[in-house]
């Protein structure tokens, strides 16, 4: 978490627009800072809107990483999958809902066999794909064929005829 609770960034860029903010009047106070006075017009509302913008950003990443694993006392560290233990048996990840609530191991065998039986379906789906491919690469050489020997037969019948003129 870090000194300042990972608002490193809030702090810099408020220190920076506090600084921007107090220097202002000391350098645009006689007439001919026209220039300036816009620089520093730009300058600091942006330089505050990014401290906000830092600030907002950095809580909603706290509040995600405190309430958007859905387990009470989850501790930076454990992992499901890749961390290992976290209550979960090693090796074993835990499964989760779609309302954040840990699923039971029936919820979790209805599941599995269902995709299982997807899984089937989809692999007899692309078996008989392929086979209608194979089916059609033969039908289409067989046309290819069909259309060589129909090239054959004409120039065959044209020999025939100018064998005849001749």
């Amino acid at each position: 978490m870090g000194y300042l609770g990972n608002h490193l960034a809030t702090v810099a860029t408020g220190a920076f627009a506090a600084v921007l903010t107090g220097l202002w009047p000391w350098f645009v106070n006689d007439l001919g800072a026209t220039v300036l006075h816009f620089v520093f017009l730009m300058a600091v509302p942006i330089a505050w809107f990014l401290t906000l913008m830092c600030w907002l950003s950095q809580k909603s990443a706290d509040y995600v990483h405190r309430h958007g694993s859905g387990r009470p006392g989850h501790r930076e560290g454990e992992g499901g999958l890749a961390g290992g233990g976290g209550g979960a048996v090693q090796g074993q990840a835990l499964a989760y809902g779609a309302g954040g609530q840990q699923a039971t191991p029936l919820e979790l065998r209805e599941a599995k066999t269902e995709l299982t039986d997807e899984l089937n379906s989809l692999r007899d789906t692309v078996k008989i794909k392929d086979t209608e491919i194979e089916r059609l690469k033969q039908e289409i050489a067989n046309l290819e064929t069909l259309v060589q020997i129909e090239s054959l037969k004409t120039e065959l019948a044209n020999l025939k005829v100018l064998a005849s003129k001749g």
